[in-house]
């Protein structure tokens, strides 16, 4: 279904609004906890299911993103519900401000969810815009992006701005 994609489809339903908003939310929480900013919500039948953030920097795991961290509250969410976690996934929608990256969409692909709502593009690492993960998957996932594109790219120009304080030391050389 990937190909017939509408990458910049700013036609969101008023829920599909709401949820953005969430994730918007998470976005600047991880912006305030120097966090590359990117919230997520994991919506399954309307209902919040996993919400998040990237932990990179705080769990210094360089797989904590977003997206990770939801897909393990909602195999939390199923062991405690005695739910089938495959199924629950085939039936959630991910808001996500912005294009998931290339780990983070193979694993929402394998997962098989239903459709996922980003923000903006990830020009460095997106899993469509930078590697067009789903020509290799073939996924069944539904992709919708571009919306509140501008406020997405805001909040990542303002953490590249500011200094990664885990980061490691520049191997540029300095002119003298």
């Amino acid at each position: 279904m990937c190909d017939d994609i509408a990458k910049y489809d700013l036609d969101l339903s008023e829920n599909e609004q709401l949820f953005m908003d969430k994730a918007f939310t998470y976005a600047k929480e991880a912006l305030s906890a120097q966090e590359v900013p990117v919230g997520c919500i994991f919506v399954h039948n309307g209902e919040v299911i996993a919400l998040g953030r990237n932990t990179v920097n705080e769990t210094k795991n360089a797989t904590r993103h977003a997206e990770m961290n939801c897909i393990d509250q909602v195999t939390n969410y199923c062991t405690l519900r005695n739910l089938n976690p495959t199924q629950i996934f085939k039936e959630i929608i991910v808001y996500v401000t912005v294009e998931p990256c290339i780990m983070c969409a193979a694993a929402l692909y394998d997962l098989k969810v239903e459709k996922i709502v980003y923000g903006c593009q990830n020009d460095r690492f997106g899993g469509q815009s930078v590697f067009d993960v789903a020509a290799v998957l073939k996924p069944v996932t539904q992709l919708k992006g571009g919306y509140r594109s501008e406020e997405a790219l805001s909040l990542l120009k303002d953490f590249y701005k500011g200094v990664n304080p885990n980061a490691p030391p520049s191997k540029a050389k300095v002119k003298k």
